[in-house]
C-alpha cells in the first residue's frame, strides 16, 4: 500500500502556533546523510493518513510543495500528546528504490486446523509478524497462512511462509510461528 501527502517547508516559528492554525510539524530525514528537512502538515490530512499507515510499514510519498523533497518515505515515528491524544509530532525516513529496508509483515493465519477440528488441540500463536528485507516498491502488505492441514504437534515455520521474489526473512528461519498444542 502507498499513501501520498502534501507538506510545506515549516518556518521556524514555535511549534504551538503552528498546531493552532490547523497544522502539525513533521520532519523528513535520511535522504541527505544527517540532513533533514523540518516540514508542517495539514492536521486532517495528516489524521487521514495515520487511519491507513502503520509505523516502519507503509510507503508514504511526501510531496514538499514549496521545497525540494519529493519521495518515497516510512513513517518512523509518531509522537502524540500525554493526555490530549493530539498528535504532537511526525517522522518519516526517506527511502530509495533500489536500497534494501527492513520491515515487520503481520501474519494472518486462515482456517480451522485439523488439530483442533479432530483433535480437540489449540492453536499457539507464537509470531503475529515476521521482519524481511527487501526493496522499498516490493513491502508485502501482510502474508496469509493456510493453517487447516496442521495437526496436533505440528506448526509452521518462518522458513516455510511463502515470501514473493525478491523479499528475504531476516528473523531466523528455525522459529515457529504458529504450533497445535494438546489440551
Amino acid at each position: 500500500m502507498q499513501l501520498q501527502i502534501n507538506a510545506t517547508t515549516r518556518p521556524p516559528a514555535n511549534n504551538r502556533t503552528l498546531r493552532r492554525n490547523g497544522q502539525i510539524p513533521a520532519t523528513v530525514y535520511g535522504h541527505k546523510g544527517a540532513e533533514s528537512i523540518s516540514i508542517a502538515l495539514d492536521t486532517k490530512e495528516a489524521i487521514t493518513l495515520l487511519r491507513e499507515a502503520t509505523i516502519n510499514n507503509t510507503m508514504i510519498e511526501v510531496n514538499v510543495t514549496d521545497g525540494d523533497f519529493k519521495g518515497k518515505t516510512l513513517l518512523r515515528e509518531v509522537q502524540n500528546h500525554p493526555y490530549k491524544n493530539d498528535i504532537y509530532h511526525l517522522s518519516f525516513f526517506a527511502i530509495e528504490a533500489q536500497s534494501k529496508i527492513e520491515v515487520d509483515i503481520p501474519l494472518h493465519f486462515v482456517g480451522v486446523p485439523v488439530g483442533v477440528k479432530v483433535g480437540g488441540g489449540s492453536i499457539d500463536t507464537i509470531k503475529n509478524y515476521v521482519r524481511v528485507s527487501c526493496a522499498p516498491n516490493l513491502i508485502p502488505e501482510s502474508f496469509e497462512l493456510d493453517i487447516t492441514h496442521l495437526e496436533i504437534g505440528k506448526g509452521i515455520h518462518v522458513s516455510e511462509i511463502p515470501y514473493p521474489e525478491g523479499v528475504k526473512p531476516v528473523t531466523e528461519t528455525t522459529a515457529l510461528v504458529v504450533t497445535i498444542l494438546k489440551k
